[in-house]
């Protein structure tokens, strides 16, 4: 006894589907702001309540918060000054390797025009010129009835 069970074919996603999917996400999406936002919220309404409750330790609070400041202020400032000078070592790069990189392709690139420009007036031109004259040539030896057409 074989049973056959029916092949299923994967079908393509129509327009519908990705609408729904789309609209879905949005929800999704829209949903996970909202409740984020009230978290956000309640706890700095919690905060705001438990600092006012005791303004010793609202002082210390707000002395360390000072402090972090002043310490991301430094890391800040070293990350700054890192990222001046690997500036300055783009544009060194730049000025003392690369344009003389360009400067040099550029002269090649002159040369090689130069060149070609003297290969067309001194071997293509005359090239030319002996085979227009030839074919002339020929084509009066044709019409004279010296050469089988």
């Amino acid at each position: 006894m074989t049973e056959t069970q029916p092949t299923i074919q994967p079908t393509l996603p129509t327009s519908q589907d990705v609408d729904k999917e789309t609209l879905l996400r949005n929800r999704k999406l829209t949903i996970t702001i909202i409740v984020s936002a009230f978290i956000f919220i309640l706890l700095l309404a919690l905060a705001i309540y438990g600092l006012s409750i005791n303004p010793g330790t609202t002082q210390n609070i707000r002395d360390i918060f000072i402090i972090f400041m002043a310490l991301e202020s430094l890391v800040i400032g070293a990350a700054l000054v890192i990222l001046i000078i690997q500036i300055a070592s783009l544009i060194n790069l730049l000025n003392n390797e690369i344009k003389p990189i360009l400067d040099a392709t550029n002269e090649t690139i002159a040369t090689l025009r130069g060149t070609t420009q003297f290969l067309s007036e001194n071997l293509v031109d005359p090239v030319v010129k002996l085979n227009s004259y030839l074919a002339g040539l020929q084509k009066i030896f044709e019409l004279m009835g010296m050469k089988k057409k």
